[in-house]
């Protein structure tokens, strides 16, 4: 188990009085206008963070340089993440017991702080100069993804949860589609079509629906493959396309792409707390 309860166990009695006390007993009876906020905020800072992020890749708004585009993303990124963080923070005074004992909390929290740690470490120091990554941000880039692979290896393991990484998988399918071209992009399509057929296949011929005995580990197989097929096709993208004006370098590109992510991880763990 690797819930909050199993990492901080001596705060269980304090956790059980959150929702009695204010502002908790205040916020429970607004339970869902609260949680439209938060998934509102969290929608606005994800697509600050992928317009700032693709255009570091090399994508998206290119008639604009990085600085350019960060200085237009700031402001919404800046009102997600504050919005993001209050309405998350009141959300749990009043349901804490759930986060308290949910595997895809620890998942979301990781996720956050990574989040927080490649966009405000990373993505906006490196855009504001233009695709250039500096020696602070080097090591923050650093700490970012070492958290990052401890949210995806929680949300991995978790029981009832880690089919939720399939949302992750699928996220860094579409943006590969988006950035690739030409000849690249083709190849790309045709490798997961294949993909896609083989588990079609598994799932309605090979195997019934319900036969999770050997869906399970056959499910887990086919996400190693997309995996492994989706980033070999961004780093195809990354290497050919070089330090341009119109990105970052390849590290910079790859940065992009798990700031991107790792947002898409944190919002399905949250997704999922209501499974585990």
């Amino acid at each position: 188990m690797i819930a909050p309860q199993d990492l901080f166990p001596s705060i269980g009695p304090w956790v059980s009085t959150l929702d009695d006390t204010f502002p908790g007993a205040w916020i429970k009876p607004y339970f869902a206008q609260w949680e439209v906020l938060h998934i509102l905020s969290l929608a606005l800072l994800g697509g600050a963070s992928i317009l700032l992020n693709l255009r570091l890749i090399g994508a998206g708004l290119t008639d604009d340089s990085p600085s350019e585009v960060r200085r237009g993303v700031l402001p919404w990124l800046n009102v997600g993440v504050v919005g993001v963080v209050l309405s998350g923070v009141l959300i749990g005074t009043s349901n804490p017991e759930r986060l308290y004992t949910s595997e895809a909390f620890t998942a979301k929290m990781l996720g956050l702080a990574a989040a927080l740690v490649l966009t405000y470490g990373v993505a906006l120091p490196a855009a504001r100069q233009d695709g250039r990554l500096g020696g602070g941000a080097k090591l923050w880039a650093v700490i970012g993804l070492a958290l990052f692979g401890l949210c995806v290896g929680v949300f991995g393991v978790a029981k009832l949860v880690n089919p939720g990484l399939w949302h992750v998988v699928i996220a860094a399918a579409l943006i590969v589609l988006f950035v690739t071209r030409g000849v690249t992009r083709l190849i790309y399509l045709g490798g997961m079509g294949v993909l896609m057929a083989v588990q079609l296949a598994l799932h309605q011929v090979v195997w019934k629906p319900d036969d999770y005995a050997h869906l399970d580990p056959a499910n887990k197989l086919l996400i190693l493959a997309y995996a492994a097929w989706i980033l070999a096709a961004a780093a195809l993208q990354i290497v050919s396309s070089g330090r341009t004006q119109s990105g970052g370098g390849p590290a910079v590109k790859a940065l992009a792409y798990a700031a991107i992510l790792v947002w898409v991880a944190t919002a399905a763990a949250g997704r999922w707390i209501a499974f585990a």
